[in-house]
């Protein structure tokens, strides 16, 4: 009878272990490209796998550090990545390729805006922009899609970031802070709600002052560089910040290779529509995350990608 029982149980147990084997196997690996450690970017990458993972198991969404949207493009133009995170400034360069039958990468889903902003030492003696030329900026790691935003920013306001300031390219978006916090740096350039550096200046132990554009300087850039918006940070967005901040910048998006299938697109839509309240739960940026920001956001329709246009109009968010 011992020995019955004990061949049951190991039948049992083989019939359990090859269950999960074949489950683990029926797995859709998708591979999503984020950025360098200690930015935005992994952050938000990490909490879109739990997400997506949990409202479709089917999937198995990983993530991949990179050095950030610069070099997500071109991997996946390569097909290295199924999915990347790219700033809007990176994207809008994609899009506005001379037709759209060149544009391959297409939109999965809008992430955040993106206001950018300068972060310094609250006890500092730094209120404008202007207050920070000839001094050392951390303008972020040399991939990532913000350098290109801060390049935008002051261009329109008559700047430039290499001659009027003394630039610093990180290797690592993590190691800006830091160098902002120890005064190496007088300033860290970056964006957004919810920005893991600017949060560590401002619970540093001297907090963080923000500084952006003046009213009459978004004019000029805007005048300038009409693709980008006004945005807002609203106020409690960061330790200390008592007021909202306006300043300019753009949309980011989750892109997709040119040959990821419609299916695959499809139900990665579908996850994140399921799991749009679960997302935002997770990171408060990720709030922004919604099928409804995404049409909002997209320059043109034919830019989504055509299984999450499918998905639109099946839950009649498009006809």
């Amino acid at each position: 009878m011992h020995k019955i029982s004990m061949l049951l149980i190991a039948v049992t147990a083989f019939a359990v272990l090859t269950s999960t084997n074949l489950i683990a196997k029926d797995k859709l690996t998708v591979i999503l490209g984020t950025a360098t450690p200690g930015g935005g970017f992994p952050v938000y990458g990490a909490a879109l796998a739990e997400t997506i993972n949990h409202f479709d198991p089917s999937l198995d969404l990983q993530t991949r550090n990179t050095k950030g949207s610069t070099e997500n493009v071109p991997l996946l133009e390569a097909g290295e990545l199924d999915i990347a995170l790219v700033q809007g400034d990176v994207a809008r360069e994609i899009f506005s390729r001379t037709s759209t039958s060149s544009v391959k990468l297409k939109i999965i889903t809008a992430m955040y805006s993106t206001p950018g902003m300068f972060a310094v030492r609250a006890d500092s003696p730094y209120r404008g922009i202007s207050d920070l030329i000839g001094k050392p900026v951390a303008f972020g790691a040399r991939g990532s899609g913000l350098v290109l935003l801060a390049r935008y920013v002051l261009e329109g306001i008559g700047l430039d970031q290499d001659r009027n300031f003394k630039a610093i390219y990180l290797d690592s978006a993590g190691d800006g802070p830091a160098m902002v916090i120890d005064g190496r740096a007088a300033a860290l350039w970056g964006g957004g709600v919810g920005w893991p550096g600017f949060d560590a200046v401002a619970k540093s132990p001297a907090g963080a002052r923000f500084i952006v554009p003046t009213a009459d300087e978004i004019k000029s850039i805007l005048a300038k560089y009409s693709f980008l918006s006004q945005l807002t940070v609203p106020a409690g967005s960061y330790p200390g910040q008592h007021s909202p901040i306006s300043s300019v910048g753009s949309w980011s998006f989750v892109l997709a290779r040119s040959t990821l299938s419609d299916d695959v697109a499809y139900r990665l839509a579908r996850a994140l529509h399921l799991g749009e309240s679960a997302l935002g739960a997770r990171l408060i940026q990720a709030r922004e995350t919604t099928a409804v920001n995404t049409i909002a956001a997209a320059p043109r329709m034919e830019l989504i990608h055509p299984g999450v246009l499918r998905f639109f109009r099946e839950i009649e968010l498009l006809r």
